[in-house]
């Protein structure tokens, strides 16, 4: 197969300013990732995308539930409840790296934990040599063929390769009535209809916190993979509002499919709360950190005894007087600390979704929250909302909430009470169901 040498230019135009922000490691890697960018340029390309072996099995198919659906009269019903005839439901992760993906691998595994348990389809889940056990109770398969990678110049490497060699790749779908990427990127492309889970668009909304390198990477696998979907999910109103402004997605093929709480592990227990805030994120730029810590000055100006607890990796800076930086947390610790915490500050930037403000509403501590992206949609009423580029205003939020922390308790439990994992998980399965009949 011969390929046209334009068809490279794209794809080292992201390369070559993505080995700067990988540092020296980077740059030494460069010339293999050049090489790789043949196989990128194949991927990119529709026309040099090899058909999947199911392919015309799966085009038949969904013709066939759609007949189907009008010979019973039910166009008019919603999708969820027509028939499904139980092909396989190929959950891919070859691009998981535990532990680097914040809140899109929590609600990943929450997703996959609530599908074990009462989904109604079934599923196998595609997952990488670092990830063996990553299943969460579904049937799952180890794809060997994928390079093992955890750092994210060993990221780059395993994604160009995938993309170079897809073949050896695509054998473990070929049975796969529909191929859901909750992470994203698709990778290995198939012809099979695919579901893409979109989590934000930060990189287009808040480019200042990216290299370029990261744009260009963002703008390339994330943007293609969107486009090349059937159905492309996403957590919040807020998102798909701004994937099809940024990124010209129909409307129609973008399904909002909110994150649930857990309630059985997220729950008040009626210990007594104590003097300390509670911020659990990783330590990412538009975290904002760097602002908390001036607002959290602030309020021990009065409250000397006040601490502020941090948890979530990536946490370089030095702790000031009155802050602990507790990195990673075990699920049963993270549930004591919403359970003891006076307050749940949460003053990001930018969020596709918010997942801690819920988990924190569910276990009874009041939540002052930024007003930024999804977080006002997440929130509605029962977070006191503040300007997150203020200091000033996250201190000023949290004091009236330690205040008069009562109704702000009262709210966010009847505002948590109604997100649940069960309510995704039968979101997920209508879009499946939609992917394989040809609908969005």
């Amino acid at each position: 197969m011969s390929i046209p040498l334009a068809a490279l230019g794209p794809v080292l135009a992201v390369l070559a300013p993505l080995m700067p922000a990988l540092g020296v490691v980077g740059w030494v890697f460069y010339p293999a990732a050049v090489l790789c960018a043949v196989g990128l340029a194949i991927w990119l390309r529709p026309k040099y995308r090899l058909a999947s072996l199911a392919s015309s099995h799966l085009r038949a198919r969904a013709g066939n539930v759609q007949d189907a659906r009008a010979e019973r009269g039910t166009d008019d019903l919603p999708v969820a409840a027509t028939a499904y005839d139980r092909g396989v439901i190929a959950i891919s992760l070859l691009t998981l790296a535990p532990g680097q993906h914040g809140g899109s691998e929590s609600a990943t595994i929450a997703l996959l934990r609530t599908l074990a348990r009462s989904g109604t389809l079934p599923y196998r889940v595609l997952l990488p040599p670092t990830a063996p056990e990553f299943g969460q109770g579904l049937p799952s398969e180890v794809v060997h063929e994928y390079h093992a990678a955890r750092t994210l110049p060993q990221r780059l490497a395993a994604m160009t390769a995938a993309a170079a060699r897809p073949g050896p790749l695509r054998r473990h779908y070929t049975d796969a009535d529909v191929v859901h990427y909750p992470l994203t990127i698709r990778l290995p492309a198939l012809e099979t209809p695919t579901v893409v889970t979109l989590h934000d668009v930060q990189h287009l909304d808040l480019p200042g916190l990216f290299s370029r390198g990261e744009r260009a990477f963002r703008a390339l696998a994330y943007h293609r993979s969107a486009h090349s979907a059937q159905i492309v999910i996403v957590p919040s109103e807020f998102v798909r509002d701004r994937a099809v402004e940024r990124l010209g997605l129909d409307a129609a093929r973008v399904r909002v499919i909110h994150h649930g709480i857990d309630h059985d592990r997220f729950s008040p227990s009626g210990q007594e709360r104590e003097e300390f805030i509670l911020y659990p994120a990783r330590g990412w730029a538009h975290k904002n950190h760097k602002l908390l810590l001036e607002a959290f000055a602030q309020l021990r100006v009065t409250r000397p005894g006040l601490r502020l607890v941090l948890t979530g990796g990536g946490h370089t800076e030095t702790a000031p007087a009155g802050v602990e930086i507790r990195g990673h947390v075990s699920d049963a610790e993270l549930v004591s600390l919403y359970r003891r915490a006076a307050v749940l500050v949460f003053p990001s930037l930018y969020e596709g979704f918010g997942q801690p403000v819920l988990e924190a509403m569910a276990c009874g501590c009041p939540v002052a929250s930024s007003n930024a992206a999804s977080l006002p949609e997440v929130c509605s009423d029962a977070a006191r909302l503040f300007d997150p580029h203020s200091a000033e205003a996250i201190a000023e939020a949290v004091a009236e909430v330690l205040d008069d922390p009562q109704p702000w308790t009262e709210r966010g439990l009847a505002r948590a009470a109604p997100f649940t994992w069960e309510a995704s998980a039968e979101g997920h399965e209508a879009a499946y169901r939609d992917a394989v009949a040809g609908l969005a």
